[in-house]
C-alpha cells in the first residue's frame, strides 16, 4: 500500500483520487499512520444520484401493491 506524508496528500489530493487504485493510500503525519484514502466500496458508486432531476415519483409508491395484488394490469 502506497505511503505518503500530509503535506503530499494536501497538496496533490486531487491527483490521489484520480489514481487511486484497489489498496489505496495511507497518510502518514512524521512517518506515523493517521488516515486512509480508499475507493468507495460499491460497484454501484457511480450512479448514486445520477438520476436526480430525471425521474419523478406520483402518488404513493407503496399503493401498488395494493393495486398489483387486485389483479390491475400494468
Amino acid at each position: 500500500m502506497k505511503r505518503i506524508s500530509t503535506d503530499q496528500a494536501q497538496e496533490d489530493l486531487l491527483a490521489l483520487i484520480d489514481e487511486l487504485d484497489d489498496q489505496g493510500v495511507v497518510i502518514t503525519d512524521d512517518g506515523k499512520p493517521v488516515a486512509r484514502l480508499s475507493k468507495y466500496p460499491s460497484k454501484f458508486a457511480k450512479y448514486i444520484g445520477s438520476l436526480k432531476d430525471e425521474i419523478e415519483i406520483n402518488g404513493d409508491i407503496m399503493d401498488v401493491r395494493d393495486q398489483w395484488e387486485k389483479g390491475r394490469q400494468w
